[in-house]
């Protein structure tokens, strides 16, 4: 068990530095929703915008990211992979940087916004400065320091969090009041808000370079050739899978721009409300995300030790049993969650639970991944994603004009299941791991009885307290439930042994 409090730890501190960090971004979720400056369809431009940047972003580190881990963990490199992993993310950032910069006029109809270029500009921007931060943060999960990681992330959403109110409420309010403000000289009611948006964004990654800039500074001047090529070798089929990974968890908003019937400004509202609602997922994407910050590093290095299937087994049931408790929190409380985006994003609040075991199939197979990384053979990955990706389109394809974004929250649950099933079950054949199966499957089918339940007692108790009260009873008998069957394992994973 000692590995599990090993990760658990990592999670921890690495973890919570992320969540604390995109709890601070989720808040300009309501920031957004609720302003007057910001429309329904300006979010759903802003989304669009959001849902373009990751793709690009894979590109410009093409697998660079985990090749860091997994050649970190062979002595011979250890002098070097830092060094020639960022040079390598420096030279590749600073070429397509500039073709984006050459051909940004096109860019910025391929993004959506050839009516306000600048967006194009500051975009390029913030992806090139983005990429320059991945290999230094990726030194700090590597070498475990999570203080340093928890301040930098912290601070850069948080100065983001700032910046986007003064922007977007601050100035118009004080502009609105007194012409003559201030306030004019950084903003205009004739601009659109989403350009104050992705300029808060840029000063973001702009001031996180400056506070890694120890870590940037602290690089050899060296350059290993050999293990770039073995780098590259392994990463490519990566980068499949990184492109892959983005189609499956955000083309979903530019193909209901693209394909639902109806004016712009309706599809770009129909956007809004589904990204809006896509949101409240949050306690189980932020967990995913914190678990894959201190997971990947741990998993690699825990490969060299005795009997690591075992642990990476205990490691995927106690991380089931987290998401089962989350999707609960927040399905059996949904009308609580709903306040935390406007009144006009609400009519999309019951894609949530569908969108919440899609996030929880996808951390799953962020779990049972492992074996195609371990193992060099990273094209599985390529091919599986390609399947997602090719059930994300095609679900889309048929029914977005027929059920908007139902059709994009039911692609989405069949995107991720899938990948989950094929994973797993190429993956026992080619490095087995004894992972507990019908235990996690129970454990999963009992959470979404309990919803289904409460779903069924709030057909005929309409009162919104007992509603709740029914909710919390639930959710505490499912714990109990739970707690009951893993004793013994909760137990060992939680009570230190004396020394």
């Amino acid at each position: 068990m000692s590995g599990i409090k090993k990760l658990a730890g990592q999670t921890l501190w690495y973890g919570v530095s992320s969540i604390a960090a995109r709890f601070i971004g989720y808040l300009l979720v309501p920031l957004l929703t609720y302003s007057e400056y910001v429309t329904p369809a300006d979010f759903g431009r802003q989304s669009l915008l959001y849902s373009a940047i990751p793709v690009l972003s894979i590109l410009f580190t093409y697998g660079f990211e985990t090749a860091y881990f997994r050649f970190s963990a062979i002595e011979a490199y250890k002098k070097t992979i830092y060094s020639t992993s960022f040079f390598s993310i420096v030279i590749s950032t600073l070429l397509l940087s500039g073709l984006l910069w050459i051909f940004r006029t096109p860019f910025s109809a391929l993004i959506g916004f050839a009516d306000i270029p600048q967006i194009a500009m500051i975009t390029i921007g913030i992806i090139g400065i983005d990429t320059l931060n991945k290999i230094p943060f990726a030194k700090l999960r590597q070498e475990e320091r999570p203080i340093k990681y928890a301040f930098v992330n912290i601070a850069g959403i948080f100065i983001n969090l700032v910046l986007t109110w003064f922007f977007i409420n601050y100035c118009p309010r004080t502009l609105a009041s007194n012409p003559n403000s201030w306030t004019g000289n950084f903003f205009s009611f004739s601009t659109n808000p989403i350009v104050y948006v992705v300029l808060a964004n840029l000063i973001q990654s702009a001031i996180t370079l400056l506070l890694l800039s120890k870590e940037i500074v602290s690089v050899r001047l060296t350059f290993d050739t050999k293990l770039w090529k073995e780098m590259m070798v392994y990463a490519l089929p990566l980068l499949i899978v990184g492109f892959g990974g983005i189609i499956n968890e955000t083309f979903d908003r530019l193909m209901l721009k693209a394909w639902l019937p109806g004016s712009d400004i309706f599809k770009n509202e129909q956007v809004g409300i589904y990204n809006a609602c896509y949101k409240l997922s949050i306690l189980i994407t932020l967990f995913v995300q914190a678990f894959r910050m201190g997971a990947e590093p741990f998993f690699f290095k825990q490969a060299a030790g005795q009997e690591p299937q075992k642990i990476y087994a205990r490691v995927l049931k106690f991380f089931v049993l987290v998401l089962s408790v989350m999707f609960l929190v927040v399905s059996l409380f949904l009308p609580i969650w709903s306040y935390l985006i406007g009144p006009a994003y609400r009519s999309a609040i019951g894609i949530v639970p569908i969108l919440l075991l899609a996030n929880i199939f996808l951390g799953i197979y962020y779990n049972l991944s492992i074996w195609f990384k371990l193992t060099g053979k990273t094209t599985a990955g390529s091919y599986i994603t390609l399947i997602g990706t090719a059930i994300t389109i095609v679900l889309n394809f048929i029914f977005i004009p027929y059920y908007g974004f139902i059709a994009s929250a039911w692609a989405t649950f069949f995107c991720y299941g899938t990948m989950m099933l094929i994973s797993y079950i190429w993956g026992q054949k080619v490095y087995p791991v004894p992972y507990p199966a019908k235990k996690i499957t129970a454990y999963l089918v009992i959470s979404v009885l309990v919803f289904l339940l409460h779903k069924g007692v709030c057909i005929f108790v309409l009162d919104f307290w007992w509603q709740t009260i029914s909710g919390a009873l639930l959710l505490i008998g499912y714990i109990a439930l739970v707690a009951r069957i893993e004793k013994n394992e909760l137990q060992k994973l939680f009570v230190w042994q004396k020394t």
